[in-house]
């Protein structure tokens, strides 16, 4: 039986949750469709467990320095079983939680798939549905829904290389399904995914062999800063093979050999294939509705609106910046021009970033590069410090931290602040506040500096 609804959002991730609880709040009547559990690739398989698991293998440094503060720590390993359980209870827990704040809000949670059956029909199967208030019920297998407006947010999922065997190798789903670990794994690629998890199990103890087909880490990043973390990583042991790819797995689960296009034969226990996301269209039936697609995203307008009038779409399926803010607030900044009389627009050109590798790497505005690109080198001027930590002035060892200021000649205005180092992504969010405002390097000299910390010298850096 059709169900009238004035929205229906596909995809209980962040960008789809924040636009049915807005819209919600503004009296309309919603229902999100969601065959996973509710939170999506940030909260299930993304952000939150490599954010806790991150988290576990920082643990390693913190014991290992210990006795330079006059701490005695008896030798110590990680059972990597408590942590992975741990940090699948989280979820579970945040899986609750998020279908409870959906019911608080007044938004009917639909459980199954859901595909367009014409512009303004979607049909679901499997699952159920969980109406406002009355739990989990266990709803009908197949239902059609009838909207006003439907809002596209699935996300995205990892894809494969095309190679032989590439169905034994995990993608950075699969991580957090696991119990155990095993003693050394193979990382297939250059991003931020690869980066972090390589560090995250070097980290917990397994010997980690990253295969990059370029010739540096961290794509799109600022060169000096993804030389740094590489540099980082190296010292702690991680191997990292560039101008190598994979060309076949083979082997069982647990005995895996990848056999790079050399010809040379890597054993290892898991390979983890971090090569990219790819927006979720497989299923949804796009072409019955009439919604337009270029190359694997939904193109859609500054104001999230599809070539279809009522069908908007935001988050990582548009393949814009994927990122949780950005798809949260395209979410929001849909439900308050459609049905709070607030128009507004998502500003994507000043977006933070981060990499929680060890150590972090995170970065607003425009890279070294960029700028140059952009004013040319004589119309920039870099500034940067590096140095040993005073957290690490004991323990005597690396990495040195980096930071670094991008700024326009003519106008003295501030680039770019970029940073490498324990803690980078709390300083460089309260950065993208001052760059967002357009602050100069001189606004930054005039600063008094806080001290002792790291985040002073983007303060006191030479004029």
């Amino acid at each position: 039986m059709a169900s009238p609804f004035d929205l229906v959002v596909l995809g209980a991730g962040s960008g789809g949750l924040a636009a049915a609880k807005r819209a919600a709040s503004y009296g309309a009547k919603v229902a999100i469709v969601e065959g996973d559990r509710v939170g999506g690739t940030c909260v299930i398989r993304g952000c939150v467990p490599k954010k806790l698991l991150v988290y576990g293998a920082g643990f390693r440094h913190s014991l290992s320095d210990a006795a330079s503060y006059g701490w005695e720590v008896g030798p110590s390993r990680c059972d990597a079983s408590i942590l992975l359980a741990s940090v699948a209870a989280e979820v579970d827990r945040l899986d609750l939680l998020h279908r409870e704040l959906l019911a608080k809000a007044g938004v009917t949670l639909i459980r199954g798939w859901g595909r367009f059956v014409d512009a303004h029909t979607v049909a679901v199967t499997g699952g159920g549905e969980d109406s406002p208030g009355d739990g989990a019920g266990p709803g009908s297998t197949s239902q059609q829904l009838v909207a006003e407006r439907i809002l596209i947010a699935v996300g995205g999922r990892p894809k494969r290389p095309a190679i032989p065997g590439a169905e034994l190798g995990w993608v950075s789903d699969d991580l957090f399904l696991q119990r155990q670990l095993p003693s050394k794994v193979v990382i297939v690629g250059a991003g931020f995914i690869a980066c972090e998890f390589a560090c995250i199990l070097n980290g917990l103890g397994v010997a980690v062999t990253q295969l990059v087909r370029g010739d540096h880490l961290l794509r799109g990043f600022d060169r000096e800063l993804s030389a740094a973390v590489q540099e980082a990583m190296e010292s702690e042991g991680i191997e990292i093979r560039f101008a190598h790819s994979p060309a076949a797995i083979s082997g069982a689960p647990g005995d895996l050999t990848v056999t790079t296009q050399s010809g040379e034969e890597l054993a290892c226990g898991a390979v983890i294939l971090a090569t990219g996301r790819r927006p979720f269209l497989a299923g949804l039936d796009l072409e019955a509705a009439g919604v337009a697609i270029e190359g694997h995203r939904i193109p859609v307008t500054p104001d999230q609106v599809t070539n279809v009038p009522h069908i908007y779409a935001v988050g990582d399926v548009t393949d814009r910046i994927n990122l949780t803010p950005v798809a949260v607030d395209e979410g929001r900044a849909f439900a308050d021009t459609v049905y709070g009389n607030k128009p507004r627009r998502v500003n994507h050109q000043l977006v933070a970033s981060a990499v929680f590798s060890d150590p972090e790497l995170a970065s607003v505005g425009l890279s070294e590069e960029e700028a140059i690109e952009r004013y040319g080198e004589e119309g920039i001027r870099i500034h940067r410090a590096r140095f040993r930590p005073m957290a690490l002035a004991l323990p005597k060892r690396g990495p040195r931290v980096l930071l670094k200021l991008v700024v326009q000649l003519d106008t003295d205005k501030v680039l770019g602040c970029h940073m490498v180092g324990d803690h980078a992504a709390e300083i460089i969010q309260m950065a993208a506040i001052a760059i967002g405002m357009g602050a100069t390097k001189a606004d930054f000299d005039r600063t008094m500096a806080l001290h002792p910390t790291v985040a002073e010298e983007f303060v006191t850096m030479p004029a």
